[in-house]
């Protein structure tokens, strides 16, 4: 019924249009000069000139963030042993195009300069990685798995070997390495103070906002111990602008740690694979044209994969 009246107020509309149509257009095509004007032509404005765009801002390192960004450098390569918290949150787009959040949980311990213990459990499969130093192993407990190596020199050499092998991320590495402040420095465009904050962690914090090397991270810094608490990081080729959260919690700085938290006698016992790409680079031969190549996504990725 209610389509049934809709047809017909259409109908009513566009018989309307048929019957004023033909006087309204004799109306706008009369005689040059006739037609009456309601502003005379003197008094009409000019339109306003469109405003200039805005200038870029302008990129610079403000002293004051480098300065705590450097402090926590220092406080964090200073430790014999680390151990943490570490919680992650990331967006990935739904069907429908708007982003979902998913987390992870790691459990943090390393001795430097060459052991690293690191627990995953989160909203994937959960996995396990140890380096005492001497063998590395990445370990899946739900498919009995794990990935042996002998272990680099030092945590740095580790972190980039499995990597490279077996695309093995963890979002707080640049935190871990030897020197953070010296690995973030030659790729920083722009850095600036944000200000305080007493919203992480029960403690007064420092903000600064930086990018470089593609990614814009904003970072909450405890004013007094110079830990992390909060990083929050966007990639900046990223299209849909997805972002990627990390709190951290229960740090404890040069806490004595045993040799044995850094192996597993479950993760020694499980079946042994070597550590391989999760894809892997295609085999010799023609390569399709470029046009069908997918693009090439430039972010690690948001936590470690499984070994392969």
């Amino acid at each position: 019924m209610i389509r049934e009246h809709l047809f017909c107020l259409m109908a009513l509309i566009i018989l309307g249009a048929l019957l004023v149509g033909p006087s309204s257009v004799v109306a706008q095509t009369a005689r040059p000069g006739t037609e009456k004007q309601s502003v005379p032509p003197a008094t009409k404005k000019k339109a306003a000139p469109s405003a200039a765009p805005a200038a870029p801002a302008h990129l610079e390192l403000e002293p004051k963030a480098i300065e705590i960004l450097k402090a926590t450098g220092a406080r964090l390569a200073s430790a014999h042993t680390l151990s943490f918290t570490a919680v992650e949150t990331f967006e990935s787009l739904s069907r429908q195009g708007a982003p979902l959040v998913f987390a992870n949980k790691y459990e943090v311990t390393l001795q430097r300069p060459d052991k690293l213990r690191v627990i995953l459990a989160g909203d994937g499969p959960a996995s396990e990685f140890y380096d005492n130093g001497k063998t590395a192993m990445a370990f899946a407990p739900a498919e009995n798995l794990v990935a042996v190596a002998d272990a680099p020199p030092t945590i740095d050499a580790t972190l980039e070997a499995i990597y490279q092998k077996a695309a093995i991320y963890f979002p707080f590495t640049d935190l871990i390495v030897s020197d953070p402040y010296g690995d973030l420095a030659p790729g920083l465009q722009h850095a600036y103070y944000i200000g305080q904050s007493i919203a992480f962690g029960g403690t007064t914090t420092d903000m600064v906002a930086y990018a470089g090397d593609g990614v814009f991270v904003q970072m909450a810094i405890g004013t007094e111990d110079k830990l992390p608490r909060v990083v929050h990081a966007i990639y900046l080729n990223d299209p849909d602008s997805l972002r990627h959260n990390l709190m951290l919690s229960e740090w404890q700085i040069d806490s004595p740690v045993s040799a044995e938290a850094f192996t597993s006698a479950k993760a020694a016992g499980a079946k042994k694979m070597e550590f391989a790409h999760p894809h892997p680079e295609p085999p010799p031969g023609p390569r399709p044209p470029a046009k069908t190549l997918p693009v090439t996504n430039t972010k690690p990725p948001s936590s470690p994969p499984l070994p392969h």
